[in-house]
């Protein structure tokens, strides 16, 4: 079982010692910046996802008391005859279907509400998990940007820059370092999102995790394309 799923730990250890290395590598790297801010986001969904699984007791036993008051009015309704002193003779067979059919109504009624009721909860926690994983999507951004002008073509030739270049003064070494990097955040921040569905079975928080591992996934592919140009076509010096 312990390799069936997640460890939460593992994952904030391994995004700790990502920012380490790029700290030693990169110290004055905007990438750094984003390594610190992913392992800050990390270990807050971490603490979300350990609260998203323990029961809310607050509105469990409010949903509690609100079933108990359903149930009890609808049975004050459905014995108010008895109650007033009315006989329930049926006396006639559209006596007895109006009576059936109030029943199901009230049933019907109280089924609503409870299904309602019994919803809050996961409502409640989805939002949560949706909210985390927005700002896990966004982080994924952030990283390509910081990928986007870190191109390996500019080992192969000699580049006319303009005013408007960004600065190139990687070796081969350095800019392959950088790209993996980026690409392991990428990979750390799909495996963090990927916790909230070890926790809430919702169909909504799946579909977003699934988003974010579709984002992380051709994001790193782009990344993966530099690196096998830089392998490739770049000779060793």
């Amino acid at each position: 079982m312990a390799y069936r799923s997640l460890n939460s730990a593992q994952i904030l250890l391994t995004i700790e010692k990502l920012t380490h290395r790029i700290e030693e590598r990169f110290p004055r790297s905007g990438l750094l910046s984003v390594a610190r801010e992913l392992d800050a986001l990390a270990r807050f969904c971490v603490a979300e996802t350990e609260a998203l699984g323990r029961p809310h007791w607050p509105i469990r036993a409010g949903i509690a008391a609100l079933m108990i008051g359903l149930v009890v009015l609808a049975a004050m309704l459905l014995l108010r005859p008895i109650t007033a002193g009315t006989p329930l003779a049926f006396t006639t067979v559209g006596d007895y279907l109006q009576a059936v059919e109030s029943v199901i109504n009230e049933a019907v009624f109280l089924g609503i509400a409870v299904w309602f009721l019994g919803s809050l909860e996961m409502r409640a926690k989805r939002r949560r998990a949706l909210a985390a994983i927005h700002q896990l999507r966004s982080i994924a951004h952030v990283v390509d940007m910081h990928q986007l002008t870190k191109d390996p073509h500019q080992l192969l030739t000699e580049p006319v820059d303009t005013e408007s270049s960004p600065p190139r003064t990687m070796t081969r070494e350095q800019l392959g370092r950088y790209l993996d990097y980026c690409s392991e955040m990428l990979s750390l921040a799909s495996k963090v999102a990927a916790l909230f569905v070890q926790e809430l079975n919702d169909p909504q928080v799946l579909a977003a995790v699934d988003e974010v591992s579709g984002l992380t996934n051709g994001l790193s592919q782009k990344i993966w394309q530099k690196l096998t140009i830089l392998e490739t076509a770049v000779p060793t010096t």
